[in-house]
């Protein structure tokens, strides 16, 4: 891989990655209570307001991770309900027995990964600290471990498979507000990790291929949110960073050619900070005379303008670290978090309206030398001082190395800050869940109705229906399966015309925004019934389809609104005469080559009401009589 006049060697950088798989399971019942499973847009009929207050640990510490969140001081606000949600999600209650659906569900996927079961499940509590959860924590239990999956690039060890609930679903934030509703907390959900032998960006979508395939062959949500990957990447001489959000696989790889880039420029920065014997003034400054007359108006409509210095430093906070991304993103990620908008840095000033005298006027203030660099905020005075407290911490891991962080994922494969790294999770027992025994007669019922996989899947139904190696693949990846199996035995169809609009007709009506939802199995195989018995061509399909979609008509009235019902072979024969007596000149300089304009001609006209092949036979008998 290349950037510019930079070539990574994964091997020799020590690239190691590990993945964390989080997909809801799709049972009736949350997992500890018996409220329903789908989410909900109605308008909440009370709130629960909760604020996060850190708290030392048995060992006398405190979560960086979770200081950090204190000192936002945010109030967290619960949506919920009467009837969708209860107790159990609003922490007054305790949990209901687990949901031994949902345990099966994770025996099965632990099977596929060839992982070791448990004797004994044991829920226990995990600490939370973005609010998701109202109780502060998380409930999870460890099913298996030690499992694993083959890849073109040698063996990835799947570490630990757990069930836990799901988090509450975030709605909205506001300035020092975080709404979430209950309708998601509690759900189902399996969380997958693998050791950190993944060490190729190819591999790493390889491996969430093969784990996501294993896990469609089950029980298990379907659609946006419902499957949450994270990825923990590091170098050698670099930190371990969690990436948060990862969703588009085909994005994988670029991403992790971005945080190698990200984490070596760091490096570099760190070497050339030792180099110049930089240093981080820890001291803040209240600059608002020096700017007393200012232009700017982010700094004449603030309440406070501080600043602080930075030794050394200048000419690297606009060194670019990753794609259109520089070293002051990073510290701007970091005084963001604290709920101002951003920062004014040495290396982009002169700009936003602060001019160059204003400029030699702080770094006289300062005291800064050629070399040295200021950052300036102005906002809120409180939120300026955090703000700048925390520029000044990530400054100095700057010099030290690269940080252990939490990240997101953004559009274009770049990452930004979320929060520090938690430390290790420490679990509590859950007193009030009993330890549930998982029993060898268990494990062989599983073992001995273990669900197709979809690479097995995909090879069954080339072989059984004659199909492509390509629609065989996208049925199973659009899991319409199931589907065209049902249509298969109900009626004698083409199996290709029945897979091709199942792969390819209805993602295309899905993306000219029709609501497909609407073309169940008993819809499609009306439509399929109409082509069985010659009175659609399999060219009208797509049309009846979109609009059955759209007029909510039945597929039989569709194609009679439309005027799709199949004409007679009579007519269709007349319609071919009139083609070829207007195109005689054409067909007598062209001969057969002249098959392929008339067919279009032909289809354009009969507008889908004739099959294809009686027309191309027809044409071809009526320019073989023409040119003898």
């Amino acid at each position: 891989m290349i950037y510019g006049d930079l070539m990574f060697d994964y091997e020799k950088l020590g690239l190691k990655m590990g993945l964390e798989i989080h997909q809801q399971l799709n049972t009736d019942e949350k997992l500890f209570c018996a409220c329903d499973c789908n989410l909900t847009d109605k308008k909440p009929e009370f709130k629960i307001l909760r604020n996060l207050r850190p708290t030392q640990s048995e060992l006398g510490k405190i979560d960086r991770a979770a200081f950090e969140e204190a000192r936002r001081k945010l109030n967290f606000i619960y949506e919920a309900y009467t009837h969708e949600t209860c107790l159990v999600e609003a922490d007054e209650e305790p949990p209901h027995p687990l949901n031994l659906e949902a345990l099966k569900i994770s025996l099965i996927m632990a099977t596929l990964l060839n992982m070791h079961v448990v004797d004994e499940f044991h829920v226990m509590r995990k600490q939370v600290i973005d609010g998701s959860n109202t109780g502060g924590f998380q409930r999870t239990g460890l099913v298996a471990t030690e499992g694993y999956l083959e890849t073109d690039y040698g063996k990835v060890i799947i570490e630990n498979l757990c069930l836990e609930e799901d988090a509450a679903r975030r709605i909205g934030h506001e300035k020092g507000k975080v709404t979430f509703r209950l309708d998601r907390l509690g759900i189902p959900l399996v969380e997958i990790t693998t050791d950190p032998s993944i060490n190729h960006p190819e591999q790493v979508r390889e491996v969430a291929y093969q784990i996501g395939q294993i896990l469609r062959s089950t029980k298990v949500k379907r659609g946006l949110g419902t499957i949450r990957q994270d990825l923990n990447i590091s170098i050698s001489e670099g930190a371990r960073v969690e990436i948060k959000g990862v969703q588009d696989l085909d994005l994988m790889p670029k991403m992790v050619e971005n945080e190698v880039k990200r984490q070596i420029n760091l490096l570099k920065i760190r070497d050339e900070l030792i180099n110049r014997d930089a240093s981080v003034d820890d001291k803040l400054y209240d600059v608002a005379e020096v700017l007393s007359e200012t232009g700017s108006k982010i700094i004449t409509r603030a309440e406070s303008v501080f600043a602080i210095k930075l030794n050394g430093f200048k000419g690297l906070i606009g060194m670019e670290i990753q794609p259109g991304r520089r070293f002051g993103t990073e510290l701007a990620g970091y005084a963001k978090k604290m709920g101002v908008s951003g920062l004014f840095h040495t290396d982009e000033l002169p700009a936003y309206g602060i001019v160059e005298h204003e400029v030699a006027a702080l770094n006289e203030f300062l005291g800064a030398g050629e070399k040295d660099a200021f950052i300036l905020v102005a906002d809120n005075k409180e939120k300026v001082i955090n703000a700048l407290q925390e520029v000044q911490r990530r400054a100095k891991m700057a010099i030290d190395s690269v940080p252990e962080e939490t990240r997101k994922v953004t559009p274009d494969g770049n990452t930004e800050y979320l929060r520090p790294l938690p430390t290790a999770s420490r679990m509590y027992v859950e007193t009030d869940i009993p330890v549930i025994s998982i029993l060898k007669e268990q494990l062989e019922e599983v073992s001995s109705n273990l669900p197709e996989l979809p690479e097995e899947k995909k090879e069954r139904i080339i072989k059984q229906y004659n199909l492509s190696d390509d629609l065989a693949k996208q049925l199973v990846r659009t899991d319409k399966v199931e589907s065209f199996e049902y249509i298969k035995s109900k009626s004698a169809v083409d199996s290709t015309a029945v897979a091709s609009a199942l792969a390819y007709t209805l993602k295309e009506l899905k993306r000219d925004g029709c609501a497909v939802n609407k073309l169940n199995n008993d819809v499609l195989l009306d439509t399929f019934y109409l082509l069985e018995e010659g009175k659609i061509s399999k060219e009208a399909v797509p049309q009846i389809l979109e609009n059955v979609c759209k007029e909510s008509n039945s597929p039989q009235k569709a194609a009679a609104s439309l005027n799709l019902m199949m004409i007679s072979e009579d007519d269709v024969e007349r319609i071919i005469d009139e083609l070829t007596s207007s195109n005689n000149e054409m067909i007598t300089e062209r001969g057969m080559g002249s098959i392929g304009p008339l067919m279009g001609m032909a289809m354009k006209k009969l507008k889908g009401k004739a099959d294809g092949k009686l027309v191309n036979k027809l044409l071809k008998d009526k320019i073989q009589n023409i040119i003898r």
